[in-house]
């Protein structure tokens, strides 16, 4: 994202080296509501890597469609896995560089893609330069290397744009007082609760918070050996982490600190799969419902030989129901109303894994792709439909039309790595019964590689989509 989305942005560069605000209760199209938008963010559907901070994957904007479109692609020498957009109508990028894997955000132009302005910030762990999200004043806020909380701003200066830090706080202290300090964790994602306060997760399973409020940094350790490799979601219940052991639903005590709601622990299989960058879920926990958007949160486990859906009471963390849907994902479950979706990276062959992901078992396998929709009533988790798309990105549903976006992959010689008969198609599939309607070539080389990463559908229709090596803009012909 992969949906860890982040690590395949990083991810892509270890290989590439190596080698508008919308209200709560939006109407969708046959798929409930959009979940409650949070006052501390950008734009629903535009302003985290999974459009909100209930990570939906769902957009109340309607994509480019099943018509022709222009397909613009950007080189930036860097793999860009976050691309946000403000109230301001400003793209926001931030990618990973491929010469330093350092982080560095972009601010594009929306009528082409092409870069206005950027800034470098200092380079941190895998997952840091790829989490973060936009705020309600459209400010970029995420974590450098250095353990400092930024909000990055922007403005025109002259006839030019200028990108900045504009505030700076210090959490390093909570980000590794559990470990001695020093560079023994980082923060590999951030997200605001619905009080304000910015909630972080570190890659050694530390969760905690900066209050603007008071100051105050606090934190604590979710399960000593666990880690966190996805993004983190928050909802009016509280903040989900997934680690590689459990999920975990936290939010703050009568004394202002951070607590343990509940834990679920899941079943973590024999090893990490093919097509997979850790042992664990390759889910960023989904909230969900066709209530208030919130009441069920979901994830994949990483069961043999089918992963499970699981989806629980937000409330109480008990199971609702489970059902086995596919071999194997990197990506968070597309979650509207008591619809769930999920899209198999089963043997997607990345040009590289984090460091520390250990082997896969097996050690290679074919990627065959897969997406299945799965409805959850009256208990019961009920696969509605499957079907055989390649996805090569995590898909984003439009609520307005209907329609799941993603880009597909298909190689002419299967080779079990990435390769030179490789091509990448612009891809639009029907929610409601599975269908896909169009696909579109768009690219036909490493650089286009979109490594399963997120795109984002703007509210003029423009899909921006991430790659190895900079990033598509597709719009309606």
């Amino acid at each position: 994202m992969f949906d860890r989305l982040g690590r395949v942005a990083a991810t892509a560069a270890i290989g590439i080296t190596a080698l508008l605000t919308v209200s709560t209760g939006t109407a969708t199209a046959g798929f409930g509501t959009l979940p409650p938008a949070n006052p501390h963010l950008g734009p629903l559907g535009t302003a985290t890597m999974h459009g909100d901070a209930e990570s939906s994957d769902a957009t109340p904007f309607a994509g480019p469609g099943i018509g022709s479109v222009d397909s613009d692609f950007r080189e930036l020498a860097a793999a860009c896995p976050t691309i946000l957009q403000g109230s301001d109508g400003m793209p926001q990028a931030l990618c990973t560089k491929i010469i330093d894997r350092a982080p560095k955000v972009f601010l594009l132009d929306p009528g082409s893609g092409q870069p206005l302005a950027s800034l470098d910030l200092a380079k941190g762990s895998l997952l840091g330069g790829v989490y973060a999200y936009l705020d309600s004043a459209d400010r970029m806020v995420t974590v450098d290397g250095s353990g400092k909380l930024l909000r990055i701003g922007h403005r025109r200066e002259g006839d030019g744009w200028r990108v900045f830090v504009e505030s700076s706080t210090e959490i390093a202290a909570a980000v590794t007082g559990h470990c001695g300090g020093g560079d023994c964790d980082a923060v590999s994602s951030v997200m605001p609760d619905f009080d304000g306060r910015v909630w972080f997760a570190t890659d050694h399973a530390a969760a905690g918070f900066a209050d603007p409020a008071t100051g105050a940094t606090r934190s604590i350790v979710l399960g000593p050996g666990e880690q966190v490799a996805n993004s983190i979601s928050s909802a009016p219940q509280g903040v989900a982490i997934a680690t590689t052991h459990a999920l975990y639903l936290v939010d703050v005590d009568a004394a202002g600190a951070p607590r343990v709601v509940w834990r679920r622990a899941y079943e973590r299989g024999p090893a990490r799969k093919p097509g997979q960058l850790s042992w664990g879920t390759g889910a960023t926990p989904t909230f969900f419902g066709p209530g208030s958007g919130t009441e069920y949160l979901a994830i994949t486990d990483n069961a043999v030989p089918k992963e499970n859906l699981l989806v629980f009471d937000t409330a109480t963390g008990d199971q609702v129901c489970a059902v086995p849907t596919v071999d194997g994902t990197e990506n968070s479950p597309i979650g509207a109303g008591n619809s769930l979706f999920v899209a198999s990276t089963y043997g997607y062959p990345y040009p590289a894994v984090p460091e520390g992901a250990g082997p896969s078992e097996p050690a290679n396998a074919a990627f065959t792709g897969g997406m299945v929709r799965v409805d959850v009533t009256g208990g019961q988790c009920r696969v509605a439909w499957t079907n055989k798309a390649l996805s090569a990105a995590v898909p984003r549903l439009s609520v307005a039309d209907g329609k799941i976006y993603t880009v597909t992959r298909h190689t002419v010689i299967p080779t079990g790595s990435a390769g030179v008969t490789d091509s990448f198609h612009y891809t639009v599939i029907d929610a409601a019964t599975g269908h896909i309607d169009t696909e579109q070539l768009i690219g036909g080389t490493a650089i286009h590689n979109t490594l399963q990463m997120v795109g984002t559908i703007s509210p003029d229709r423009t899909l921006y989509q991430g790659t190895m090596s900079g990033l598509f803009r597709i719009a309606p012909r």
